[in-house]
């Protein structure tokens, strides 16, 4: 995590990035390395096209670091030597003390054509090392593109969203096993949820999940009722025994937790 100019940010990922392309593809002599970044002294004449993270889907970290694929992809009518990115949180990229840049890339990350390029690169979010509690929620995605000249084309520090939320997890049990029909079945279970600051699944106390239950042969899920779990995560509820099943607890999600789905149990009713 770092304070810099929004400027340096992208151009200094839009180095890092440089220093990985083989020197066939730079313009700037031999070296393999563009002219000195600065903004363009017109107009740009470039834009980011697209920018993906990790698929759009949200991404749930739990107590170790997980990797995400992010994609930007930049057109320039004189072409793009490369573009790249930044992750980041907060209202000011010029202040934000919340910012993630990309894995250095071991080869040319880029696909071109004579006027586009689409870069690749690997983000590493680690709670051991650039996540805290805090940082749970919605990100920004700043995106850059320098052209064959080496000089800037696009930037736009904040072309688009992604969600990163801190992962769950539930269980549960169902017993007796096996039941007699029309006993009362108990079902039990926790919901517990990451801590990018103790690096440890904290029960998540006082959160909705519900109880779903699918009968033998079915192929589909039926609600059954909705639980609040108790001040430590744990959920507890019943229900009468009526065929041979699975039930399994969910839970949805938050704006700054993941969504959650127990292994199956389940119960041979006699």
């Amino acid at each position: 995590m770092r304070t810099r100019a929004s400027a340096a940010v992208l151009t200094g990922a839009l180095a890092l990035s440089v220093l990985a392309v083989p020197a066939a593809h730079a313009s700037d002599g031999d070296s393999g390395v563009p002219a000195p970044f600065a903004a363009p002294a017109a107009a740009p004449t470039g834009k980011i096209t697209k920018v993906t993270v990790d698929g759009g889907k949200t991404i749930a970290v739990g107590t170790s670091k997980k990797k995400i694929t992010v994609e930007i992809s930049a057109s320039n009518r004189s072409g793009v030597f490369i573009t790249a990115g930044a992750l980041w949180r907060g209202s000011d990229i010029d202040t934000t003390e919340t910012l993630l840049e990309a894995d250095g890339p071991n080869s040319d990350p880029c696909k071109r054509t004579a006027t586009t390029a689409t870069c690749k690169y690997t983000f590493t979010l680690d709670p051991r090392t650039n996540l805290a509690n805090k940082d749970a929620g919605i990100w920004k995605v700043a995106a850059a593109a320098l052209d064959n000249a080496g000089e800037l084309v696009a930037m736009k520090e904040h072309y688009k969203s992604a969600k990163v939320v801190r992962a769950a997890k539930l269980t549960t049990n169902a017993t007796p096993e096996p039941i007699k029909k029309g006993k009362t079945l108990t079902i039990s279970g926790a919901l517990t949820r990451a801590s990018w600051d103790n690096l440890k699944y904290n029960g998540f106390a006082s959160n909705s999940v519900k109880l779903q239950y699918k009968k033998k042969g079915a192929g589909t899920w039926t609600t059954v009722k909705t639980v609040k779990a108790d001040s430590r995560g744990a959920v507890k509820t019943t229900v009468k025994a009526s065929a041979d099943g699975d039930y399994r607890f969910t839970y949805g999600g938050s704006g700054t937790t993941g969504t959650a789905t127990s292994v199956a149990d389940f119960v041979d009713v006699r």
